[in-house]
């Protein structure tokens, strides 16, 4: 009940092919076929409202959550009542539990889950059809999951991949074997669509076009960023890829002093914020973070900590439209 998870870097060797992926290839096969097992076995619930899963195919770091976000105001501004449906990874509540972000903190829901509360109301079920029966009991006329592609608990009516564009499928391989959760057709077979989140540099768009619609996407600072631009900064980062984040503080014209990298949803302690801001002051820099390792602080040092809060604009400006169009009652 105490530590809360957290999930290594992935290996270097999962973004390209070579011989070590090679090497681990049947147990990647053995943890493909368990997958498949789990869902032919699963009997999914049909909610009473439509379920859209934001969901990928590989271990961290796709954009799911700024998708879901995303979404969720695209339908508050639709005048839909939508609540988020997540798993609450790195934090102890089992739920369902609807998050009070003036209670509760990442230990107790994860980082993922105080981030989507503040946009709208937000439950952690690691049971996803009883989180769903909570969200409709208090209200929720669509629920939108961030992650749960692979979760069989609820049968969802719209189904998206979110994909980085910058890693694509890694070495296409399952883990351990490379970065995926399932083989990969079948996974994109039960999809309705895919964003692929930022520049394409791996070719994924040309690939997953012959099988399902793509649509682009991109995520870049938002307003409240600016009195972090052109600034010095010491930048620290507990996500799947930081160096995403990295570039985006240099492509804001900032100085990067120093970086230092943390397991993806590090529970940091006092300790090491205190070094990060000691590096930082020795640096005659900022110490900055994302908002989503922002709101894993230590409340007593988060004022210490800048946080950059990121928005995701749609490639072309009808995206949401196309993507719910068949659970929206004028879909």
């Amino acid at each position: 009940m105490g530590l809360r998870p957290t999930m290594p870097r992935a290996p270097d060797f999962w973004g390209v092919p070579g011989p070590l992926s090679t090497l681990l290839a049947p147990l990647g096969a053995l943890y493909g076929l368990g997958a498949t097992l789990r869902r032919a076995t699963s009997r999914p619930w049909r909610a009473p409202v439509p379920v859209v899963c934001v969901g990928n195919l590989v271990v961290g770091g796709g954009g799911k959550t700024p998708v879901a976000l995303a979404l969720a105001e695209f339908l508050i501004d639709r005048d839909r009542l939508p609540h988020f449906l997540t798993r609450g990874y790195g934090g102890r509540e089992a739920g369902p539990l609807r998050v009070d972000t003036s209670r509760h903190g990442a230990a107790e829901v994860g980082d993922e889950a105080l981030l989507l509360a503040r946009v709208a109301p937000t439950w952690v079920a690691r049971d996803r059809a009883a989180g769903a029966r909570a969200a409709i009991a208090a209200g929720a006329d669509i629920l939108v999951m961030d992650d749960g592609f692979q979760n069989g608990a609820l049968v969802h009516d719209v189904a998206l991949l979110v994909v980085d564009g910058s890693y694509g499928f890694g070495n296409g391989r399952v883990m351990p074997a490379g970065p995926l959760r399932e083989p990969l057709e079948p996974g994109i077979a039960r999809a309705d669509a895919m964003i692929v989140v930022g520049e394409d540099s791996t070719g994924v768009s040309r690939w997953a076009a012959r099988r399902l619609t793509v649509f682009g996407a991109r995520t870049a600072p938002a307003a409240g960023a600016k009195d972090i631009a052109g600034e010095r900064v010491f930048a620290f980062a507990g996500i799947a890829r930081p160096e995403k984040f990295y570039r985006t503080l240099r492509s804001m014209g900032c100085t990067v002093v120093g970086t230092r990298d943390f397991p993806d949803h590090h529970p940091f302690t006092d300790a090491e914020i205190a070094a990060i801001c000691a590096d930082a002051d020795d640096a005659d820099a900022i110490a900055v973070t994302t908002e989503k390792d922002h709101v894993r602080l230590p409340p007593g040092v988060r004022a210490a900590i800048r946080a950059l809060p990121v928005t995701l604009t749609w490639a072309e400006a009808d995206t949401p439209d196309r993507l719910l169009a068949k659970v929206l009652d004028d879909g």
